[in-house]
Order: C-alpha cells, then structure tokens, then sequence
C-alpha cells in the first residue's frame, strides 16, 4: 500500500538526490536477530552524520518480524542516538512492536488502496506493455490483492504470460476456482444434491490443487455475497459454522471430512428454507 515507497519519498525531499548516503534501510524479516540490531544499526546510529545534515535515517522493513530480543535492543539504541538519528518502522501488524518502542514513535497507518486507483494502473501498465485485457479482469485482480499494489502487479505480470489478462486466467495463476464454481457448488448443496456437491468439491480440489483453507475461504466469501440469494439468518448461521470449520482445519483436523460436514449442512439447511431451491439461489 506504499508504505516503503512514502519513506523512500520522506528521505528524498530532507536530503535530496544523494539520499541513500544518510539512510540504512534492512529489511527486518531476513535480518531479525539480536545480532543485527548490535552491529550493523548500532554502528551506522553511532558513526559522525555526513554532511551537515541535522540526522541521520534508519528503516526497518517488516520491523514486525523482529524477536523481542532484537526489539528491546533497538529501543535501548532509539534511547542512546535520539539526537543524531531518527528511526522509521515498517509493520504489517503494530501489534508485534512491543509498546516501549511504539511508545516512541508517531504510528501512521495505510489503508488498502482503491479500487479506482489500483485499476487504473492496471490499466495503463496494459497500455504501455500492449498486453490485453479487460476491465472484469482489472476488478478480479483488485479483489484478489485486497488494494496491495505490489500484488497487483505480479498477478497481472503472470496472467499475461499466458496471452491474454482474463477473468479465467486470472483465477488460473493464483490457484483458486472461479467463483461461478464454487456458488454452483454452493447451490447444488442448497438444492439438497450433497452427493453431486461433493463430487464438484473433489474435482475442484483435483482440478486447481486447492487446500481445505482454500476453498473455505472462496465459501465464505460467495455465502456472504449478494450473489447468493438467502435470508440473512441462514447467512449468519453459514458464516458461524463456516468460521468453525476453519478453526478445524488451521487445528489440523482432516479437510475431507469437514468440507463434507459443511456440504451436508448446507443441503440440510437448503431444505428448511421455504423457496430457497431452485429459485432463492441465484446463478
């Protein structure tokens, strides 16, 4: 979302061109250790600044995946060099930084990017490459990086390695089923035809190579869309029993047996529902 390139841009406007003399930047996830914080961040915090230049930088990337150790020595070196050097902390999840040292820090936080935008980029990085593409497949990508730019980019870069950005193609580089796929498995389970949903459930997993975490994501998304037509207590019980089934599946109970659990329950709760089969699910 452009965390990394905002701090590159802070750097550049306080020291212009010849920016990279006054910044250390390490990227905290290969770099995680004790070790790191003691030698390379306390040795460029302590050398003389460069220059006349009132301080010196030092980025931390997926400072997140730092261990408490290294943690406790960085805020220790953020106590000792304050004057001469100021720190910029790159996170995915605050709430790994242990509160001494977000105690220190101003916390700026970056929302995804929009839809508009990150399609609209797209769309002019198809443009300039002369790659072709739809604009269906520009909001299925959106999707599917949840407004991570850098995502975006590698999903579009790999579908058009097949000739053509589409829809179908887009859902064939990341690993997932299209989503027609599963709403149809959806509705056949609805239907109270488990023997077929289940046949349509084993052939997806064959077809894409899809986990059991996989596809009880795309689950949950489609039975919370609009594209599935169901009143909104069937949807909040779904939407229970299909966060439990996940917690199954990430405590390793086995993925046939609790996909099979969830069909069935889906075709017992297709029958309760006055109208919901055929018509109530949409297509």
């Amino acid at each position: 979302t452009g965390k990394t390139t905002v701090a590159h841009a802070f750097a550049h406007d306080l020291y212009g061109g010849d920016y990279r003399l006054y910044l250390l930047e390490l990227n905290a996830s290969d770099e995680r250790g004790i070790d790191v914080i003691r030698t390379k961040v306390k040795e460029f915090a302590r050398t003389k600044t460069p220059g006349n230049v009132p301080f010196k930088l030092i980025l931390l990337d997926e400072s997140d995946n730092m261990t408490a150790d290294a943690q406790q020595a960085l805020r220790r070196l953020m106590e000792m060099y304050v004057v001469a050097t100021r720190f910029i902390l790159i996170a995915n999840y605050p709430s790994k930084i242990i509160e001494p040292i977000q105690s220190r820090c101003a916390i700026f936080r970056f929302v995804p990017l929009s839809r508009e935008d990150v399609v609209g980029r797209l769309s002019w990085i198809c443009e300039r490459e002369g790659v072709k593409c739809n604009r269906d497949a520009l909001n299925t990508i959106y999707d599917l990086s949840e407004g991570d730019m850098r995502k975006a980019i590698n999903i579009l870069q790999t579908a058009a390695a097949l000739g053509e950005v589409s829809v179908s193609n887009v859902y064939k580089v990341v690993g997932l089923a299209h989503p027609k796929e599963i709403r149809e498995m959806i509705k056949t389970a609805l239907n109270g035809d488990f023997i077929k949903a289940r046949s349509t459930l084993r052939s997806l997993m064959v077809t894409y190579g899809l986990s059991g975490i996989d596809i009880i994501k795309q689950i949950h998304r489609e039975i919370t869309s609009s594209d599935i037509d169901l009143p909104e207590e069937v949807k909040v019980e779904l939407a229970d029993y299909v966060g439990e089934i996940q917690f199954r599946l990430v405590e390793g109970a086995d993925e046939e047996i609790q996909l099979d659990a969830l069909l069935a329950r889906l075709a017992v709760l297709g029958k309760k529902v006055v109208g919901v089969a055929p018509k109530r699910v949409s297509k």
